[in-house]
């Protein structure tokens, strides 16, 4: 199986607001970009968005490094996520787990490859994390002005 690094963040500011993702796939020596942007959305929405699209660029199986700076992200899919789908999308206090319908095409994605979970601290000057919230606050700001991101 092939192999593949993914690095991914989401952006909004303020929160709820304009919000922005953006995820590095790195294949080898090749190098690809992916960013976008929502408008209302929250910054949880972004993180688990910019793991789904980078997911989504896949177009086979891969044993996926995932690196993300959003324990949200990370616990979610690692520890939470059993959880939530034995009590039929419920947390623990019962209450309906928010961004249900991202988690559940999350869940999907990930059955399709091997990913491992690795949690990077977040403006601490890991070069693939530093881009990726770059390309996610550009994302969000060019929404933000009306301009399209490319």
């Amino acid at each position: 199986m092939k192999g593949v690094i993914l690095y991914t963040d989401g952006y909004c500011k303020p929160n709820p607001g304009y919000g922005g993702w953006a995820a590095i796939l790195l294949f080898g020596k090749v190098r690809k970009e992916l960013s976008g942007a929502e408008a209302n959305t929250t910054n949880n929405r972004m993180e688990l968005t910019a793991a789904l699209k980078g997911l989504q660029a896949l177009t086979e199986a891969y044993q996926v490094s995932l690196y993300t700076d959003s324990e949200y992200l990370r616990q979610g899919i690692t520890d939470w996520l059993p959880g939530w789908k034995a009590r039929n999308w419920h947390t623990s206090s019962r209450q309906p787990v928010k961004n249900k319908d991202l988690w559940e095409e999350l869940d999907h994605l990930t059955s399709r490859h091997i990913v491992s979970w690795h949690w990077v601290k977040g403006h601490s000057g890991n070069p693939l994390n530093e881009r990726c919230d770059h390309l996610a606050a550009v994302a969000s700001r060019m929404a933000h002005t009306g301009r399209v991101s490319r």
